[in-house]
């Protein structure tokens, strides 16, 4: 889907199992596509830091990703603080990365953009 439609305009779809986990070559191919994004736990999650210059605009974006979440049915692990938050995404049942959590990580972008 990400090879037609750009992560941060592609829709989630429900993925169980590890035969939608992606291998260690297909997330060192998406990651170029999301600047600033780190992977971690020895790569089963994406994780970035978004900084803002108040705690009004860090709770507007934990509010417009928890929208996203709602909608797209994949939810990240946030960390709110005053000045910004810390976002997680990780594919519990697939035990690691799915195409998910790259789409999910566009949209946290494009939000914070």
């Amino acid at each position: 889907m990400t090879d037609l439609v750009p992560l941060a305009q592609a829709h989630c779809i429900p993925r169980r199992g590890h035969e939608h986990r992606l291998p260690p070559a297909q997330v060192a191919e998406l990651m170029p596509q999301l600047p600033g994004w780190e992977l971690a736990e020895n790569g089963h999650a994406l994780v970035k830091t978004f900084a803002f210059p108040d705690y009004y605009r860090t709770m507007a974006f934990v509010n417009a990703l928890a929208h996203v979440a709602h909608r797209e049915d994949h939810h990240p692990d946030l960390g709110v603080h005053y000045d910004r938050c810390v976002v997680r995404f990780s594919t519990h049942d697939v035990g690691g990365l799915s195409e998910n959590d790259f789409i999910c990580a566009a949209r946290a972008e494009a939000l914070a953009g």
